[in-house]
């Protein structure tokens, strides 16, 4: 193993671009009954002229630029590669900050938080192991834990001793996971969405809003789990069918964009730019990682690591938006909440639907989690 850290630049060939515009125009697609809309999953018409758009006017070169304006690099870490973006502040004495992202989700969930954020920290983007530029994994075994160590080393290898953490879905449960490993070197936890694998008592009293909350989780838990049970149980026959049709990768991650994003939003778009949707996608499909980014459920459930954690010491700033199932009385249980703040607009994609609101609120907890040193 190195550890070196070698410069890197997105450039897929033109052959790959029109390998998927021939895919998309052969797309053999399914049946549907009439009427039910989004009920049993992605109507038909909706990903028609969403696939069509992808096919004909979304400028994969435009994204690949945007990406390429930032420094990215990449590293072995135990075995595996792993790309990330490393953007400095102008500052040298500005915070280092790590922000890891989930499923469905790739590095172009910050884009939209890294000018926001820049003025006060230097930032660490990297992609999970086995998703995008950093897949796919090799081995397995790559499951939450290991991902938080091999974050530990890579900031260390940047020459990090001390900094922050944030992070939603995934990057919800990596970055407390960090500070369990290196409490000393943790300054602050900082995530969006995040709940607790300890459930809430049912003798207990709730507020109107924690009740809607545990509905919410209850509404998950039974009619939007089925993603997740595949990727728990056969992460490999799934990705037969994503990694051979963009159609179907497409419907798989835009179904979530769908159900998880802001409820004001009537489509996915409404929440998220959909040029921004389509580099998420594309992020998956260029580099052929449905297989093993969907691997990282199967490891980590089968691993035991959803479940109850011992306390986290160091100090944890939770932002919540709507349709996130964040309960403070149980997130406390497993974490040292300092910070807890309630939005009105955005969803479990923060990052890409309200990054002013979550670059503020990651700013402020910072702040004081430095005054408090």
């Amino acid at each position: 193993m190195t550890e070196e850290i070698k410069p890197f630049r997105i450039e897929f060939p033109d052959s790959a671009l029109e390998d998927l515009r021939t895919r998309l125009a052969q797309t053999r697609w399914p049946d549907e009954l009439p009427g039910v809309g989004w009920a049993q999953g992605v109507p038909v018409g909706y990903l028609r002229e969403l696939a069509e758009y992808w096919r004909t006017a979304y400028d994969w070169r435009a994204a690949e630029k945007e990406l390429n304006a930032y420094p990215q690099f990449t590293t072995e870490i135990d075995g595996q590669r792993v790309h990330f973006l490393h953007v400095r502040s102008a500052d040298p004495d500005a915070t280092p900050l790590l922000l890891t992202h989930g499923w469905p989700g790739s590095v172009v969930e910050f884009l939209d938080l890294i000018e926001l954020l820049t003025a006060e920290f230097h930032l660490v983007i990297p992609s999970l192991p086995g998703f995008g530029l950093s897949g796919p994994t090799t081995e397995s075994g790559w499951n939450s834990p290991r991902i938080a160590r091999a974050w530990v080393e890579l900031m260390e290898r940047l020459g990090y001793q001390r900094y922050g953490v944030q992070g939603g879905d995934t990057g919800a449960i990596v970055s407390p996971e960090i500070a369990r490993l290196v409490p000393d070197r943790v300054i602050g936890v900082h995530c969006n969405g995040l709940t607790a694998f300890t459930p809430v008592d049912p003798g207990e009293t709730l507020t109107e809003a924690e009740q809607a909350r545990v509905d919410r989780l209850n509404y998950l838990e039974n009619e939007q789990s089925g993603y997740a049970m595949i990727q728990i149980s056969r992460p490999q026959t799934l990705a037969f069918g994503l990694t051979d049709s963009p159609v179907g990768q497409l419907a798989w991650i835009v179904e979530k964009f769908f159900e998880w994003t802001d409820p004001a939003a009537a489509l996915p778009e409404d929440a998220v730019d959909r040029d921004r949707l389509l580099t998420n996608v594309m992020l998956y499909w260029l580099t052929g990682t449905a297989a093993s980014s969907s691997r990282l459920y199967y490891e980590t459930a089968h691993a035991g690591a959803w479940s109850a954690a011992m306390k986290s010491p160091v100090p944890t700033g939770v932002a919540v938006f709507p349709h996130d199932v964040s309960i403070r009385r149980t997130v406390e249980l497993e974490h040292t909440v300092v910070h807890w703040a309630e939005y009105d607009r955005g969803g479990h994609f923060a990052a890409m639907e309200a990054p002013d609101l979550l670059a503020a609120d990651i700013r402020e907890f910072f702040r004081a989690c430095l005054a408090n040193r």
